[in-house]
Parts: structure tokens; C-alpha cells; sequence
């Protein structure tokens, strides 16, 4: 059987996989993509597969309907974030589908408080002056003391929680669909957007959902502290960027590190490319050889599960 692979942190490291999945009889057909694939060619390519290991692509009706009328039996989407894919179409449709949650905990946060200190210490705009012949020595921001947003309390939320309340920090958590606050000293819970205005700040680590788009907009933004900071190593679409823009521009966001964004990869005319304060990422937070071959691992055992049946 043949599955195609369209997530680019497993096409990395395909090499290491495709022995594994030929001992189990199945060919793994990697993607030529960058980031993903578009709707118009998965509904070419899926056809001819019996299974799919999708990454952040468009994971639609249109494609699964698609798929089905040619050979797909199962599809797997790797990682943890889900908002990409038509899971009410795969019921309907009798496509067994599934994730492969709390893979990433520990990376993401890893690159949250790398991005939280980068911030900080403006550790990226020493780098930038350096490399162009300066010498700067901007005053940065003790961490100690300063407080923390945190919304999503999951797997991802509460290991940035562990590490950043280490640094003394005091965390209001974000979740409504978790509760306590997991033992994590310093850890207070409220409901979005509550104690907004106390955040020196906010790192987004949620998933992305109906009801979250466009959480921190304009009005949200408003009722933030003048220079607040903002992380975001959830989903591009949890930030209206246009208001972020706005409130880089005025000053009401000191700066920003973004992993994801609203349309990926960054457009290259997105003002966000002009802004120096900003640390900009490709999506690639979970990305560590160990996290890689953790979840890919998982994502194939799951799928030759549905496809072994």
C-alpha cells in the first residue's frame, strides 16, 4: 500500500522512515511541498494512495470526498493541532482518522521561553548590530516579577508554565477546558481576556478552534498594558495581524515573536518584515530530531493500525 506524507518535519528526516514502513509492507510517498500542499493538488495525489500522514494541509471535504472515490482507506494527521482537518468529513465518508497528541510539550516550550528571554534581553537586535558592525547594549527586562498570559493550558501550556515560573514569574492561565492550575507555583486561572491588563506577556501555546480566532485583536489589545510583549507558538489565525500590526506601529505591543501565522508561509508583503522588534519564525517549534522521530513514529504505527484491518 502507499501513503503519501505531506508534513514537512517528518519529510525532513523521510529517510529514517521509509525502511520502517517497507518492513510493514507499505511504500511512503514523500510530497514535494514547503509548507503545504493546496487544495486543488491533494484532490490530484490523494487518489492514488491508500493512506495519508498530513501536516497542515488543507484537509477538506472536497479532498476527503476526493480521496475516497479512489483508493484512500485512512489518514493520520501528524501532530497535535487539528484545525485543518474535516474530521466530521472522515466520519461521514467511514475514513478512520486520528492525531498524535502531547507529542511536542516540551519543544514548543523550549522555543517559547527562548522567544520570552529573546524578547526580554533583545538578544536578536544585539545579533542584528553586531553582524552590522555595531555594538549594542540595549537595557532589557528582568523576568523576575514580570507576568505572564498564558493562554492554553495543555500539554504545550503547562510546560511553558514549569519553565517560566522557574524564572519567578507570576502566570495567569488561559484553558476553559482545563481546570487547577497542575501544581505549577505561581499559576493563577481566569477567563480570557480577565487580568489582561496585568501582563508584561502573552504567549499563546493554545490550538486553534471556532471560538479563538482572532482572540487578541484590537479590543483585546486595548485592554493590555502599554508595551506589553507577545509570543505566539500556537496558531497564526489566534492573532487578528492586522491589529498586531497597529499596535507594534503605536507602541502599545513592545515587541513580538511569532512562530505561526495567518497565512503561511509569511506573505513577502506582510508589514510584519519591516518591523525590527519582531522575531519572526517558520512554523517550526516542534521541530527537533527527537520530536520528530517520536511523532512519526506514532503517526505510522497509528495509520498501518487502520490500513492492517
Amino acid at each position: 500500500m502507499k501513503v503519501l506524507v505531506t508534513c514537512p518535519p517528518m519529510l525532513g528526516m523521510i529517510g529514517e522512515f521509509i525502511p520502517v514502513g517497507a518492513q510493514r509492507g507499505f511504500e511512503l510517498v514523500p510530497a514535494k511541498v514547503t509548507q503545504t500542499l493546496s487544495e486543488d493538488e491533494l484532490v490530484d495525489l490523494l487518489p492514488q494512495y491508500e493512506g495519508w500522514i498530513i501536516g497542515d494541509d488543507p484537509a477538506t471535504r472536497r479532498v476527503f470526498e476526493a480521496g475516497k472515490a479512489g483508493r484512500l482507506k485512512a489518514a493520520v494527521k501528524w501532530g497535535i493541532g487539528v484545525d485543518n482537518v474535516d474530521f466530521a468529513a472522515c466520519e461521514s465518508l467511514g475514513i478512520p482518522i486520528i492525531n498524535t497528541p502531547n507529542m511536542f510539550g516540551n519543544e514548543v516550550a523550549d522555543v517559547a521561553v527562548g522567544y520570552v528571554i529573546g524578547l526580554a534581553r533583545q538578544l536578536f537586535l544585539i545579533d542584528r548590530g553586531i553582524r552590522d558592525g555595531e555594538w549594542p547594549k540595549p537595557a532589557g527586562m528582568s523576568l523576575a516579577g514580570k507576568h505572564l498570559a498564558l493562554v492554553g493550558f495543555g500539554d504545550i501550556g503547562r510546560s511553558v508554565a514549569k519553565r517560566l515560573s522557574a524564572f519567578d514569574m507570576p502566570i495567569v492561565a488561559y484553558d476553559p477546558g482545563v481546570e487547577g492550575d497542575a501544581g505549577i507555583l505561581g499559576v493563577e486561572r481566569a477567563q480570557w481576556p480577565q487580568r489582561l491588563g496585568e501582563a508584561d506577556f502573552i504567549v499563546f501555546a493554545c490550538a486553534l478552534n471556532a471560538h479563538n480566532r482572532h482572540m487578541l485583536d484590537a479590543e483585546t489589545l486595548a485592554k493590555c498594558r502599554r508595551g506589553v510583549r507577545v509570543v505566539n507558538v500556537g496558531r497564526g489565525p489566534l492573532i487578528d495581524e492586522q491589529a498586531l500590526v497597529a499596535a507594534l506601529q503605536s507602541g502599545q505591543v513592545e515587541s513580538a515573536a511569532l512562530d505561526v501565522f495567518e497565512i503561511e508561509p509569511l506573505l513577502a508583503a506582510s508589514p510584519l518584515r519591516d518591523m525590527p522588534q519582531c522575531i519572526l519564525g517558520s512554523h517550526n517549534a516542534s521541530n527537533t530530531r527527537d520530536a520528530v522521530r517520536r511523532a512519526s513514529l506514532q503517526a505510522m504505527e497509528r495509520l498501518f493500525a487502520f490500513l492492517e484491518i
